[in-house]
């Protein structure tokens, strides 16, 4: 039962990659394989390029082995790749500053909430009521009587 679950999940990709994208090179089909679960489908958007069959990622596939027979690094053809498409093309996003402050500006936020609202809070519990002034007395008493 978990051998033909395995088989299906595993199915999908390998079903992807059509027979005349697959290199000769085993260790560069194997490098392509790797870059490929990297790269996002841009018309699928949740799937890597090796997933999908949109015919966007057909030619992903095909760009990045085509690198690859050109002697690029891996490195060399994300750095392609994402000149051309953008990081959005990225499954994982590298780091950067921009993408720190993107996802670090909410936390941000919410601390800086978090210590507004405790300042507030300690604010108004250490604003003691003054007391009365003599003529807030006797305006009081008055319509304490007046009440009666």
């Amino acid at each position: 039962m978990a051998a033909i679950a395995c088989a299906l999940m595993t199915g999908g990709a390998a079903l992807a990659v059509q027979p005349d994208e697959v290199l000769q090179n085993p260790a560069l089909e194997g490098r392509a394989r790797a870059l490929s679960e990297e790269l996002r489908c841009m018309v699928c958007q949740n799937q890597s390029i090796d997933q999908s069959d949109a015919d966007l990622a057909r030619d992903l596939r095909i760009l990045v082995r085509e690198r690859l027979k050109a002697g690029d690094t891996d490195e060399q053809v994300l750095d392609y790749v994402v000149s051309r498409y953008g990081e959005f093309v990225l499954l994982k996003p590298r780091f950067s500053l921009r993408n720190a402050l993107l996802w670090g500006t909410p936390l941000v936020l919410l601390l800086c909430g978090g210590a507004a609202m405790y300042y507030a809070a300690r604010t108004r519990r250490t604003n003691d009521v003054s007391a009365l002034s003599e003529q807030e007395k006797q305006v009081l008493e008055a319509i304490l009587r007046r009440d009666k």
